[in-house]
């Protein structure tokens, strides 16, 4: 048999015991009856095994995947690390929490694209741009987060409660092999390696060479994790591996395209303007082999396409939602709905597929930004539902958990909440004045009512709702609700413009404003790039002076605006925290009899007419 080694939570992962002597210490298997089992109570697993580290074994190993991504003539190998109650050395089978990250090495310094410069627009379909090879690489840098061990995360969460807890460097960071690719597939067959050896379908070795096997769990694997850590759940899944059972993606990535493009448009996540994936490649690239990689990440720099925004195969290969249908793990999915970095639009696409699909889901949204796991009890019951087998009924409770503004969390029985349906409201031209009106319809006034304004690349939107300036950018008012407002679901702006020129960014958005005027909150914004009018995938000329009309689809939203406020809708150009900022100067014009920002409000038209009064 294999030698374990049994160490205190203070020795990193990377330290090798004295395991000769360690092995002596290993106790035997004893009789099922004489060894601790777990326990439930309310449907939760309850802590009756060791909270003394001392007391865990613990194992080192590296996992063979079958892809060889840095093209070494070997297979990739991914580094792990499991902690586990002792009684599994006494004959206890226990499932697994298991969260593979690239992070746990820390980061990187690096270096941001420049997003100041003109934007692409080609004269005619297919011609190239003479830019397109000099991209900069200035701007924001990510701040390294730790020391380079293999976490201890969730370990004292889950392995009293009588769990095992695996911890996976994904390819290309720690002491894994193989090289990041920001979500490609060779990213996913390496953390999906992980769960087929915790089911005898992929081999293992420890650190002297010697075979590693999982004989101490019964196979069924829960993975979690927030950010990359939970995009890389919902990876996995999406192959519908055996052994699988359920996944708790927070914060997490459902397609790559809509975390660095929007509809055509080259844009950011949140805080991080000019990331993309060769970036974060780079960041994350933290084996010791600071070579082999580099071919591999200098091809992101070309295949992710900073020149036009369209949506490829480099992106199909990153985009999870091709291949729900091969997902039967039952998933809880977790979201900021103030997350400006992986936005909502992640959270509610892929839950909408779960859904349509019949996969075991519920949602659960809370009123902060990026991270924010579920409730211990929620996803505790998850875990023991779905990894014991303990009927404790989750499966017939309401399906969304969100908090709401006052910090009350309430159970509805789906999400969108039952009884949203999307109600259109048009806009008043401005008449002059700073800001227009909005209304139940859409508002047609005769013919084509243009409004102009111009871009100003230093403007965000909550800027420019609080002091509005219509000269830059055009803001449309409700009157003041009487009554409350339930937006559940995914705002849609249906918009006719003409530009200017050959190219303009389009940003739309709603936003609450309080009594006093001032930005209760950006509730949502959505972006396109009017050259992909037709299609994700193609660019097309831009005729300067021609109406064209496009949908916009908004991030997803759960927000009620109270009483005494007012909706405001939002139409500018660029947004200086997400888009490409060209020099100010470029020419959009709407037409207000001809859009609509299509709301999906709880209760329908009747509930928004009631509110407006």
């Amino acid at each position: 048999m294999s030698l374990r080694r049994t160490c205190g939570i203070g020795v990193t992962a990377l330290t090798v015991c004295v395991t000769a002597a360690l092995a002596a210490t290993v106790a035997q298997p004893a009789a099922a009856d004489d060894v601790q089992q777990p326990v439930f109570v309310d449907g939760m697993a309850q802590p009756v095994f060791s909270s003394n580290a001392q007391d865990w074994v613990v194992e080192e190993l590296w996992v063979t995947s079958d892809v060889d991504s840095d093209g070494d003539g070997a297979l990739d190998r991914v580094h792990v690390d499991v902690t586990r109650p002792a009684e599994t050395e006494q004959g206890l089978d226990v499932p697994v929490v298991y969260e593979a990250s690239p992070y746990y090495a820390g980061g990187n310094p690096i270096t941001n694209h420049d997003v100041h410069h003109e934007l692409y627009a080609p004269s005619r379909p297919g011609q190239g741009w003479p830019g397109a090879a000099t991209w900069g690489r200035q701007g924001q840098t990510r701040r390294d987060v730790g020391p380079s061990v293999i976490s201890q995360r969730y370990v004292s969460t889950w392995v009293p409660r009588g769990f095992a807890v695996v911890h996976a460097e994904s390819l290309g960071s720690g002491a894994s092999e193989g090289c990041p690719t920001s979500g490609g597939s060779n990213e996913t067959a390496g953390a999906k390696a992980v769960v087929d050896w915790l089911n005898g379908r992929a081999t293992a070795v420890d650190a002297g060479g010697d075979t590693v096997e999982a004989d101490w769990t019964t196979g069924q694997v829960g993975m979690l994790g927030t950010s990359y850590n939970g995009t890389l759940p919902n990876a996995v899944a999406s192959t519908g591996v055996e052994g699988l059972e359920a996944i708790v993606p927070v914060s997490a990535i459902s397609s790559w395209y809509d975390y660095y493009r929007a509809e055509g448009m080259v844009r950011a996540p949140g805080g991080f303007q000019g990331e993309d994936t060769d970036v974060l490649a780079e960041y994350v690239y933290t084996r010791d082999d600071r070579d082999v990689c580099r071919p591999v990440i200098e091809s992101l720099v070309e295949e992710q396409d900073r020149v036009t925004g369209d949506y490829s195969s480099f992106w199909a290969e990153r985009d999870y939602l091709r291949d729900v249908e091969d997902v039967r793990a039952a998933t809880l999915v977790a979201h900021g709905l103030q997350d400006w970095n992986v936005m909502t639009r992640h959270a509610a696409q892929w839950y909408q597929a779960l859904k349509e699909q019949g996969v075991a889901h519920k949602v659960y949204w809370h009123q902060g930004g990026h991270g924010g796991m579920p409730p211990a009890d929620v996803l505790n019951r998850w875990f023991t539902r779905y990894l014991y087998d303990v009927d404790n009924g989750v499966e017939d409770e309401p399906r969304a958990l969100v908090e709401r503004e006052d910090d009350r969390l309430v159970e509805y029985a789906e999400w969108p909440v039952p009884g949203s349906e999307p109600v259109a409201v048009g806009m008043r031209p401005l008449g002059g004045g700073a800001t227009g009106d909005l209304a139940l319809g859409r508002q047609r006034q005769g013919g084509p009512n243009y409004e102009t304004f111009t871009d100003v690349p230093t403007l965000t939107m909550a800027e420019l709702a609080a002091a509005p300036d219509p000269e830059h950018g055009l803001v449309y008012t409700s009157p003041v609700l009487t009554e409350p407002v339930h937006v559940s679901g995914t705002p849609v702006a249906s918009v006719r413009v003409q530009l200017g020129q050959r190219a303009a960014n389009l940003t739309v958005g709603l936003v609450d404003l309080a009594p006093d005027g001032s930005v209760t909150r950006v509730v949502t914004e959505g972006w396109r790039d009017p050259q992909n009018r037709r299609s994700l995938s193609t660019t097309q000329v831009v005729k300067p002076g021609t109406p064209y009309d496009l949908d916009v689809t908004m991030q997803a939203s759960d927000y009620v605006f109270a009483p005494g406020h007012r909706i405001a809708a939002v139409v500018m150009q660029s947004e200086e925290d997400f888009t490409i900022l060209p020099p100010a100067g470029n020419v959009l014009s709407l037409d207000t009899g001809s859009t609509v920002f299509r709301l999906p409000v709880v209760g329908g038209e009747s509930a928004l007419a009631g509110a407006l009064g």
